[in-house]
């Protein structure tokens, strides 16, 4: 008799699915069974098949046949991101549901056709936005919705490492930069925070020899004159913070994006400021078991493919903005989802496993 929970294929073994998508499987074990692994680094499949006990595995080209070999249900993406659409599709037109993690593509167009080619072989896609079901995060947002900071006026954010020079993360084939690895991250939480879209953006970036930005700083401005300045930088000391103030006081979450820390808020309501560390937490097993109970339930998953559009079309007139130089203009677009303390959970933090061939992007 098969196991009624939802098989994963993980498709892509790179540091964060070993670090973190890998291990959080044993913390989503009700409802998801880890079945199947696939890499372009042969040397990487054997000893984790080993670790995880999995008898389904193989290369790239090899994906629709140990997708079906290994019935697997769903399939958790962890490519590079130039290899988001095609691997998506693939699955996709194989009947099997995607996880893909973030950023979703590497242009509007590409995330267009991954939700068409989902619907059209009725798969479920969700993008792995990990922290919409961290406490921290959605607190945040709750906070700011709740008029406790007053009329929300201004964002501000820096998320930066210095990165190896050799990483994937780095080179413009496999959609590298600063923008896409860590802006995004930026740019979500200003829109969660704010429950709006930007309708202007304008951009400054400073290119390296590979083609990549090295660093971003952007300006957002929303509906209301609000604003959201953020920069991210792969070539400086580690920052992670973000601030959202409004005009009776302001919330500093500092470490803000960072899946290995503790996160913290600092509230600051006129001279009194007040700190809540949260507990760190295995952020990856949540949205497994989101996922896994949106197929068994036949449920659309949240975040959907759309809100991984809704971040790419930004970064995508970031990217024209700073071409340009100069502001460039967003046409009108309706989120109606947003996250929610409905989708809080809480998973102990996984132990650091051990990782091959599959070195931290710092220095």
């Amino acid at each position: 008799m098969r196991d009624e929970r939802v098989r994963f294929a993980v498709v892509g073994l790179g540091n964060i699915a070993q670090a973190a998508v890998l291990p959080a499987f044993r913390h989503a074990r009700e409802g998801c069974v880890l079945a199947a692994l696939l890499s372009s680094d042969p040397k990487k499949i054997a000893p984790l098949s080993k670790e995880y006990d999995i008898q389904h595995c193989g290369p790239y080209e090899d994906l629709e046949d140990v997708l079906a070999d290994a019935e697997i249900d769903a399939a958790y993406v962890a490519v590079p991101n130039s290899l988001h659409r095609e691997m998506t599709e693939r699955c996709a037109r194989a009947g099997v549901h995607v996880l893909c993690e973030k950023p979703m593509a590497m242009s509007t167009r590409d995330c267009q056709a991954m939700i068409r080619t989902c619907d059209d072989n009725d798969v479920k896609l969700m993008i792995a936005y990990r922290l919409h079901f961290d406490p921290a995060n959605l607190r945040a947002i709750e906070l700011a919705r709740s008029g406790k900071l007053g009329h929300l006026r201004h964002f501000t954010s820096t998320f930066a490492h210095d990165v190896r020079a050799d990483d994937i993360r780095t080179k413009s084939k496999t959609g590298g930069g600063a923008l896409f690895d860590l802006a995004i991250y930026c740019v979500n939480a200003a829109r969660n925070l704010f429950g709006d879209e930007p309708e202007e953006v304008c951009a400054f970036q400073s290119l390296t020899d590979r083609g990549v930005d090295e660093t971003t700083t952007a300006i957002l401005r929303f509906p209301g004159d609000r604003f959201a300045q953020l920069t991210a930088s792969q070539s400086a000391a580690d920052a992670d913070v973000y601030r959202i103030g409004g005009t009776r006081g302001t919330l500093r979450v500092e470490p803000a994006f960072d899946y290995r820390s503790s996160l913290a808020h600092h509230l600051t309501i006129g001279k009194k400021t007040t700190t809540k560390k949260f507990p760190r937490s295995d952020q990856f097993a949540p949205e497994l078991l989101h996922f896994a109970e949106c197929i068994v339930d036949d449920e659309e998953p949240e975040p959907s493919g759309e809100e991984g559009l809704a971040d790419v079309r930004v970064l995508e007139a970031l990217v024209e903005s700073a071409r340009l130089r100069q502001p460039v203009t967003l046409a009108p677009f309706e989120r109606r989802r947003r996250p929610s303390r409905a989708l809080e959970r809480t998973k102990p933090p996984v132990r650091r496993p051990t990782i091959v061939r599959a070195p931290g992007p710092d220095r």
